[in-house]
């Protein structure tokens, strides 16, 4: 039989392939200190539980395919709390920001459409734009200038007459790179100048480490029929299991064709949108306190990989994301060798390999993206068991 060309052009996620491997490293007893996958430890409020335990509708009814009203109203209250002025009609509740994302690029997106990302990218965007025929052209960055690809000169290279539109995330994942006003505006006049649309992700946007204060591509009023925000309350509340997330924007024509493919797939889990509404609410010193914690983890890990002999890594500014290259020939291998054939009394390591964070043939194959979202302590054993592992694999 045959199958799709676009779904066999896509491959599995390396944030999470490993997982029989993890399975089986578990069964013989290895216990596995997780950098892999952006789960954040942090307690999730207490808020959602609340809500959860207060329900009690007599029949578990559809949603409105929008989102209900009391989350849409939450979310633009939020918005309204950080200075964007987004009505509940720009907002529709999806399930996480990835079917935001999904949505968005089937809504403008074609055949051999380009799709301009900044590279490594977050390695989902890749089956999404593969599942609607258009291509992602990387935007070339390094760890020595930080990731800074916000450069007109550098945008303009790339641009072609099926440059449809860029999608970003800021801060950044896998990178943590952060875009300052300046580099912000760059990339706004850029989408304005060429009539594209600007896709950006700002699930992180709370977590910031640097001097830039909280901001978001909404507050630039000149690409608002250019802009589509994509949200979600996985990170910011540490509720990755509720899967509710949004997709925002002032272009009636975009928000129209987008509710074609949510009244196809009816609405997003009402209770899940009523636990969501009441994090929103939440008060922002939860934030503040959040952030400080990342940051202390940020600098441990930091500190932890930069003493391992042979590692390259940079600082990150923002979401809980660093990458990091190795002294092996492939990270690919060295995580398949690290859960079947290694561990340091009882314990290894899982990290994410870092070539399926470029579409770049060949790109990435000795790094790593790791993810601090785990206690301090662990994060300082983690290094322990990587620096130890990798002088045993390179003495094989």
């Amino acid at each position: 039989m045959k199958f799709s060309s676009k779904i066999e052009k896509s491959g599995y996620s390396p944030i999470r392939k490993f997982y029989p491997y993890q399975v089986a490293c578990q069964k013989r007893g290895i216990k596995i200190i997780p950098l892999n996958i952006g789960q954040p430890d942090i307690k999730t409020p207490e808020a959602l539980k609340e809500a959860l335990r207060s329900y009690d509708a007599d029949v578990l009814s559809y949603a409105p395919s929008p989102g209900i009203p009391v989350l849409l109203d939450t979310i633009a209250d939020y918005y309204k709390k950080i200075g964007l002025d987004y009505s509940p009609a720009d907002i529709i509740v999806t399930t996480g920001g990835s079917e935001a994302l999904s949505i968005a690029m089937n809504c403008v997106l074609d055949d051999g459409d380009e799709l301009l990302v900044p590279e490594p990218l977050y390695p989902n965007y890749l089956t999404f734009v593969n599942l609607t025929g258009a291509k992602v052209v990387p935007i070339p960055t390094t760890p020595e200038e930080g990731y800074r690809y916000a450069v007109r000169e550098k945008l303009e290279k790339l641009v072609t007459p099926r440059t449809r539109a860029m999608l970003l995330t800021n801060p950044g994942n896998p990178t943590g790179a952060v875009l300052s006003a300046e580099e912000r505006q760059v990339i706004a006049d850029f989408v304005k100048d060429h009539d594209l649309f600007l896709l950006a992700d700002e699930v992180y946007r709370e977590f910031i480490y640097t001097d830039e204060p909280l901001a978001s591509f909404g507050s630039i009023k000149e690409i608002d029929q250019n802009l589509i925000l994509l949200d979600s309350v996985s990170k910011r509340f540490s509720a990755c299991g509720a899967r509710i997330g949004a997709l925002i924007s002032k272009n009636r024509e975009l928000m129209s064709h987008a509710m074609k493919i949510c009244q196809a797939r009816l609405c997003v889990a009402t209770v899940d949108q009523l636990a969501a509404a009441a994090l929103y609410k939440v008060d922002f010193s939860y934030f503040n306190e959040v952030k400080e914690e990342y940051r202390a983890r940020r600098d441990t890990l930091y500190e932890g990989l930069r003493s391992i002999p042979g590692v390259h890594v940079e600082l990150p500014q923002g979401a809980f994301y660093m990458m990091a290259t190795l002294p092996v020939n492939d990270t690919d291998k060295f995580q398949r060798w690290l859960l079947e054939e290694f561990d340091d009394n009882g314990e290894t390591v899982m990290y994410a390999p870092g070539a399926g964070f470029y579409e770049t043939p060949g790109a990435g194959i000795n790094e790593i993206r790791t993810a601090y979202v785990i206690s301090r302590e662990r994060l300082v054993r983690a290094c322990e068991v990587l620096d130890k592992a990798i002088k045993a694999y390179n003495a094989r």
